[in-house]
């Protein structure tokens, strides 16, 4: 992607109304929703749109063209749910006449995993906001991801702003090649369905099934790069996506190769261990901005999945762009080295874990936090405030980044190893933007190379 363009983004197109989305935890108002525009209809836009009103946190004005717009996606009175408001599906079952849920499906994924090189699950995902099924479109021929919303009214109203922020980045992600794509949406027996282009697996899901084995370096560039030019081009439509996550991007195809690893240990007796699965095609996507904001609405909140999360975010001090090149830092660690950097789940281990791998938090951040009670004299209450033993152990077997890197990388670490260390930066003001980031030598001297001439 040219650099250029995405300084030069066109701000007077983006709609400047303020939304909001639902807090983590869900702890708004169940009242709470936004405008939300509807469109992409097989890849085109549709003059369909969808308002949805809160009185206690929006000022959006309310419309029954709401309830219109989802009356004309309906479908006939939907079937009993589970406990959990999850939709229960069969195989063989339209979803409307154009989606079916049907054996070919099951025939197309058995077909390719006898050919060796995808494992796909016929439900793809199911978590909190419900389920992401494998569905054939009768209409486009081919195989599409639809994610299936519990019918539950909160995760109704997240969907439709979900939608939004979706059909926003399409518009401007001309050559689709950062955002997945969304297709089409209906509601289905009182469930909201999105539907997007099929894509791999997630970056997590390869580590895990490559029982945690780290991608190559130049792989790593690949990736890092493009996971960069897609947060600067939201962050230059003024949008902060707050949860990025390897969960959350996903190969293009799910295609791959095995190589033998030659870090493997002789006396390892795990069947294939001696060889791991790389990638054939480098191509990601970002997915899921149901947590996407604008940058000038309430950031007091906390936002991203814990071992992403900004250091600013974990003192209160407000959050911003740089929360989101914070989790970018977070995601290349894991992918250099196959292991989670900040494996915690506890606020005040988290802040002593990036203290053993980045050094001391600045004493001015601490002394504004809000968080005083991970403070002691100054200083982060560490160890002292410790729940456990094994929690001091935990922070301390943490080596420096530098080390951390060097152990499996090849002879680009310096300039990586120096990436990594600008984008994670305590200040949030010092962190590398997006922008800064792609201008970086880890990226530029290697294409500086590929350029000389041939002697």
């Amino acid at each position: 992607m040219d650099i250029k363009c995405l300084k030069e983004f066109p701000h007077h197109l983006v709609e400047s109304r303020p939304r909001k989305r639902a807090r983590l935890g869900w702890d708004v108002d169940p009242l709470t929703a936004a405008k939300a525009h509807i469109g992409m209809l097989c890849g085109q836009e549709v003059n369909v749109k969808c308002t949805v009103s809160s009185e206690a946190t929006l000022d959006h004005t309310c419309s029954s063209k709401y309830a219109k717009d989802l009356h004309q996606h309906a479908s006939p009175p939907w079937r009993e749910d589970d406990k959990d408001g999850h939709y229960k599906f069969e195989v063989g079952e339209d979803l409307t006449s154009r989606y079916l849920f049907s054996y070919l499906s099951k025939l197309i994924i058995f077909y390719n995993q006898s050919l060796g090189y995808a494992d796909i699950q016929i439900i793809i995902q199911s978590c909190t906001f419900g389920q992401v099924l494998e569905c054939w479109d009768r209409e486009r021929e081919e195989m599409v991801a639809i994610k299936i919303i519990r019918g539950i009214k909160k995760y109704r109203e997240a969907a439709m702003i979900e939608i939004d922020m979706l059909q926003q980045l399409g518009k401007h992600d001309k050559n689709g090649s950062l955002c997945v794509q969304i297709r089409n949406w209906f509601d289905y027996r009182n469930h909201i369905c999105i539907v997007f282009e099929k894509l791999g697996p997630s970056l997590y899901d390869f580590l895990r099934k490559n029982n945690y084995r780290s991608f190559p370096i130049d792989l790593v560039r690949k990736f890092a790069r493009q996971l960069l030019e897609c947060v600067a081009f939201m962050h230059d439509m003024r949008l902060i996506h707050t949860d990025l996550k390897p969960e959350n991007i996903l190969l293009v195809s799910p295609e791959y190769i095995r190589v033998p690893d030659y870090k493997v240990s002789i006396r390892s007796s795990k069947k294939g261990s001696f060889f791991k699965r790389v990638p054939k095609s480098s191509a990601i996507k970002v997915i899921d901005f149901g947590s996407t904001t604008y940058d000038h609405e309430d950031n007091n909140y906390v936002v991203s999945t814990r071992h992403y999360r900004a250091p600013e975010v974990i003192l209160g001090l407000g959050w911003s762009y740089p929360c989101d090149t914070w989790s970018v830092g977070c995601i290349l660690v894991e992918l250099c080295s196959g292991q989670t950097l900040f494996q915690t789940h506890d606020d005040l281990e988290h802040l002593a874990m990036m203290e053993s791998v980045l050094g001391p938090l600045p004493s001015n951040m601490l002394r504004l936090a809000d968080r005083q009670k991970y403070i002691q004299r100054g200083r982060l209450n560490w160890p002292e405030g410790a729940t456990s033993r094994e929690s001091i152990k935990a922070v301390l077997k943490l080596p420096r980044l530098q080390y951390l890197v060097m152990q499996h990388t090849d002879n680009s670490a310096r300039d990586f190893i120096n990436l990594l260390q600008g984008l994670l930066r305590y200040q949030p003001a010092d962190r590398f933007s997006a922008n800064e980031a792609l201008l970086h030598p880890f990226f530029t001297r290697i294409d500086k190379q590929r350029s000389w001439p041939c002697r």
